[in-house]
């Protein structure tokens, strides 16, 4: 597979890692990003991988919390100045009161769902024809919770990341507020090793190991001990992954954990959303397009 630029950019943004060295890994694995990043891992150029993945989309995401149900929705739009646009934030307003009044699972129950103009994709439609560019209802999210549980919200930048959780065991919103604010800023995968897939720590261990085997200054190191490091980085590298491992950012000195347990309190789940996270916007080749004018293309 022929190696881009772009590729080599998406790859050294994501790692850090030297824009030669991205493209020895992602020639050495014929284009698989995630194989190129493990590359650069085992030979030590990068040390960890930015979560944020390929983020480019303009729009927003909004919360809406009604009584023990919330719901998330990022709606996407063709530019920045749009999404500020009047006519779009109602539009955000009224998707967000539709779906939080149903039970839909998908994005087509959503789209099918009643509106004054007919359907929810009708007033999608209806307002591309408005506002004159393309709009799209990504994804939604609805949640639900116990009377005796509570909802932390936190919006950033006025709808570019949302973060919802639910938090039993306090009747202080503030903790999940605080929470959410966490899985806004941190990014956590999992509340827990618990609830971590056995692959995901199976893969990091093989990482791991590759990158041990490899390290000449641990070779005379009987297997047990290196057996021992291996663990060692596997759990320190996947604990970021955890919200409960995390560093808390309001008190660097604890983690989340020991900060809800000081309260009685438990996150169950969280939600966040990042608007455009894992869509690839178009990238204009302005000198491509010069030299096609001037070739007569």
């Amino acid at each position: 597979m022929a190696v881009t630029a772009a590729m080599v950019k998406e790859l050294r943004e994501m790692t850090g890692a030297g824009m030669m060295d991205c493209k020895k890994a992602l020639v050495a694995t014929d284009g698989d990003m995630t194989k190129a990043v493990d590359w650069l891992r085992e030979k030590g150029i990068a040390k960890a991988v930015s979560k944020g993945g390929r983020v480019a989309a303009e729009g927003l995401a909004k919360i809406m919390i009604e009584g023990n149900k919330a719901v998330l929705v990022e709606i996407n739009s063709e530019t920045d100045f749009v999404a500020k646009n009047d006519k779009f934030l109602a539009l955000l307003d009224e998707v967000c009161k539709t779906i939080i009044a149903s039970d839909a699972k998908t994005l087509d129950d959503a789209l099918a769902l009643a509106t004054a103009e007919g359907t929810l994709k009708d007033t999608i439609v209806n307002a591309i024809a408005t506002i004159g560019e393309n709009i799209t209802l990504r994804r939604f999210e609805i949640i639900e919770k116990a009377d005796d549980e509570l909802f932390g919200a936190y919006t950033h930048q006025g709808g570019s990341i949302i973060a919802v959780t639910v938090v039993k065991g306090t009747d202080d919103p503030q903790i999940a507020k605080n929470m959410a604010m966490q899985v806004a800023s941190m990014n956590p995968t999992y509340i827990s090793r618990n609830d971590m897939p056995k692959d995901v720590i199976d893969h990091e261990r093989s990482v791991q190991e590759a990158i041990v085997a490899g390290d000449e200054s641990l070779a005379s190191k009987p297997d047990k001990v290196k057996a021992g490091i291996v663990e060692g980085r596997v759990s320190k590298s996947l604990q970021d992954m955890c919200l409960v491992d995390q560093e808390f950012f309001l008190d660097t000195n604890m983690k989340c954990g020991a900060y809800l347990k000081q309260f009685g309190a438990e996150v169950i789940k969280f939600v966040k959303y990042k608007v455009g996270e894992g869509i690839e916007k178009k990238q204009d080749d302005f000198a491509a397009e010069v030299a096609a004018m001037a070739q007569g293309k």
